[in-house]
């Protein structure tokens, strides 16, 4: 993924896919889900390697 798409990634109504009906809405919830409960989304992309998400959430004690 190029770094200018990745940079905007998490951006709402940003995407690559309007012209087959993507919103730009998808991560961009996703994101707030997550921070909600603490969390972090993070991605890693490289030439030819393809693109990682990363979800981390906290464990919480009682849990």
């Amino acid at each position: 993924m190029p770094g200018e798409v990745l940079a905007r990634i998490k951006e709402p109504f940003f995407t690559t896919r309007r012209k087959t009906g993507g919103t730009g809405l998808g991560l961009s919830i996703s994101t707030g889900i997550i921070e909600k409960h603490k969390g972090t989304l993070t991605f890693s992309s490289g030439p030819w390697k393809g693109t990682v998400a990363t979800i981390t959430l906290p464990v919480e004690d009682g849990v």
